[in-house]
């Protein structure tokens, strides 16, 4: 009987070792294609860069910020870019010129990324094992942020924040590309 508990045991740690090591479904299979919506919905939202912005034009976007998070798991990371980027959006928006429509489809794109994202990552528990990744992300959206706060969320700040993102968005499928395999 004592083998028997003993078995059941090591059963269920295995069980549970298994399904925490298996990467999420959703993660593996809708992640990419709604991050090529995004990048697509950028692209269109609000046409090319204004050329009366271009003398406030900054590039911030770091190239390796995504090569720092090898240790990490790509829902984590994920949802960490994710989160950054819904809480970017849902400052004042009023001075874009953008298309409303797919403004808000971008929007929603994100946020249902950042739902489902919070569902792969246990309890939608926002932690992350790196100082790599998640340093260099905090810091370059935090830069956004200033870059919107010192123009004072005018039109050509938001412009070089959607750049910045789009730019972001497709590294970020660069990254993921990487790690997931379908």
């Amino acid at each position: 009987m004592a083998v028997l508990k003993w078995l059941s045991i090591c059963l269920t740690l295995f069980c549970q070792g298994t399904a925490a090591s298996t990467p999420c479904n959703w993660t593996q299979f809708r992640l990419g294609k709604l991050n090529d919506v995004s990048i697509d919905l950028l692209s269109v939202m609000g046409g090319l860069f204004p050329l009366k912005c271009a003398e406030e034009n900054v590039e911030l976007f770091p190239e390796d910020v995504y090569k720092n998070t090898e240790g990490e798991d790509v829902s984590v990371v994920a949802l960490e870019a994710m989160r950054y980027v819904d809480q970017l959006y849902n400052n004042s928006l009023t001075s874009v010129t953008w298309n409303k429509k797919k403004l808000k489809l971008f929007q929603n794109v994100i946020y249902r990324q950042v739902q489902n994202l919070e569902l792969c990552v246990v309890g939608g528990v926002w932690k992350s094992s790196g100082d790599g990744g998640s340093v260099t992300l905090k810091t370059y959206f935090n830069k956004l942020n200033t870059v919107l706060k010192d123009k004072e969320h005018s039109a050509c700040a938001w412009e070089i924040v959607r750049k910045e993102i789009r730019e972001n968005l497709v590294q970020f499928k660069k990254f993921i590309d990487s790690r997931v395999k379908p």
